[in-house]
């Protein structure tokens, strides 16, 4: 049985952090582990309240799954503080795993959910040991301290930017950009290019969650990067897809992560 493990926040609103994770891997076949860094309170319209998780027990939670389960991929979410960066980092020290590491900084709601020292420190201990990082092009400007991406040569060049900061592979999501296609950027050892047609709908609560989850599902069962990233891509599109049917919430409702089981 392949098992990936989330390392990220609870949203209690179903379509986000942990929830969607662990959503994701099932529909991919794997068995979903996870690791709880912060409590948030939130539905599809706002985020109402955040706790985090103290670094003592996020580091047992690593410990507790990493001494028993084979894991065969990790992706790490929301951390929201530095100390919850470096108890990660310390908790993965040592352990060869595939690791996609989504820089969450702003809920779809627009709320904030990480300080400016735990950015510091998420470029500083984690950027260099993943192997594939997913920014939406707000996170990558904010990771380079630079402008937000107008043109796809600027994402390009943004891609390998932050490559140069130690990840393996960096996939510059096109979800903000304008246009009718959205253009994923796959920038690595050799570049790939993911285009699908853009979807118009408010139904997007957890792309960026359920995209970088779907990608450690691939790793965990073997996949290279590429194979991962193009799979990942195509199941979210159709998630997306086929969220409407869900009618959940009022504002930013989630995607539809089993629509290959079942039909809303």
């Amino acid at each position: 049985m392949a098992i990936a493990l989330t390392i990220a926040g609870s949203d209690s609103g179903g379509g986000a952090g942990i929830q969607a994770d662990l959503k994701t891997f099932s529909a991919l076949g794997v068995y979903g582990a996870s690791v709880l860094t912060a409590v948030t309170a939130q539905n599809t319209r706002r985020v109402a309240a955040v706790e985090g998780v103290s670094a003592g027990l996020i580091r047992a939670q690593i410990d507790a799954v990493l001494g028993d389960l084979d894991v065969g991929a990790v992706k790490i979410g929301m951390l929201g503080t530095q100390a919850a960066t470096a108890a990660v980092a310390e908790g993965l020290a040592g352990r060869a795993l595939p690791l996609v590491l989504d820089p969450v900084m702003i809920a779809k709601s627009g709320d904030a959910l990480i300080d400016a020292a735990a950015l510091g420190a998420l470029r500083d201990l984690l950027i260099p040991r993943a192997t594939v990082l997913t920014p939406n092009l707000p996170e990558a400007a904010r990771l380079l301290d630079a402008p937000e991406a107008g043109t796809e040569a600027e994402r390009l060049a943004q891609g390998h930017a932050l490559r140069a900061m130690g990840a393996d592979w960096v996939l510059m999501k096109g979800g903000h950009a304008a246009g009718p296609d959205c253009v994923d950027l796959l920038v690595g050892p050799r570049l790939l290019r993911l285009v699908a047609p853009r979807i118009d709908t408010p139904n997007t609560h957890g792309t960026g969650c359920s995209l970088s989850s779907a990608i450690a599902a691939g790793l965990a069962r073997g996949m290279d990067v590429p194979a991962a990233v193009t799979r990942a891509h195509g199941w979210l599109h159709g998630a997306i897809r086929a969220a409407a049917g869900l009618r959940v919430g009022s504002g930013h409702g989630p995607v539809h992560h089993f629509h290959e089981w079942w039909a809303a």
